[in-house]
């Protein structure tokens, strides 16, 4: 099946140098991404997540997750 999908020029540049440098086709690209997605979302216990996080902190500036403590963490 084929879908068509309307990004912007920048966008689709992008992509297509990102799926140059894979060795890729655009195409191949795009359903890995969506199949990232659906698998990602199916579960709608994470987008439910995700939206709530959202909801609490949409009136805060600069929020996000707290990452752990890596002070002392080298690569």
């Amino acid at each position: 099946m084929a879908i068509g999908v309307r990004v912007a020029p920048e966008l689709e540049q992008q992509l297509d140098r990102l799926a140059r440098s894979m060795g890729k086709s655009r195409s191949a690209c795009v359903r890995e991404a969506i199949a990232q997605y659906v698998q990602r979302f199916s579960n709608n216990d994470e987008a439910r997540r995700q939206s709530a996080l959202i909801a609490e902190h949409s009136g805060k500036p600069n929020w996000s997750e707290q990452l752990p403590d890596w002070t002392d963490w080298t690569a």
